[in-house]
């Protein structure tokens, strides 16, 4: 179940992310009010995901899999360029949790 909650977790900060891209540095309120309410709760689950998940592992993933999936959706559907350094980063990001858990920070 810790993990499920983490996946909600992520797929809410990812959506507040984007949505932050489009509340205009929150001068619109329908983006702006997204962000808020997308944070926190991400925020909610995280704090749910951490009853049955470490800490270090779970943070690993959250902030890996967002920034994997942030750059993604950035070069996908907001014009972002992708260059050869930006996806090794993301590829080393993707590694770095899977060593990490592999490693045993559970």
């Amino acid at each position: 179940m810790g993990y499920a909650l983490l996946a909600g977790a992520i797929a809410a900060e990812v959506a507040a992310t984007t949505a932050m891209k489009y509340s205009d540095g929150f001068s619109k309120l329908l983006p702006s009010l997204l962000t808020v309410l997308g944070y926190a709760l991400a925020f909610a689950l995280l704090a749910q995901t951490l009853k049955t998940v470490s800490v270090g592992t779970a943070y690993a993933i959250w902030a890996g899999v967002g920034t994997a999936v942030i750059a993604t959706i950035g070069f996908t559907f907001l014009g972002e360029g992708m260059s050869v350094a930006k996806a090794a980063g993301i590829l080393l990001i993707i590694a770095g949790v899977v060593v990490l858990n592999l490693g045993g920070a559970h």
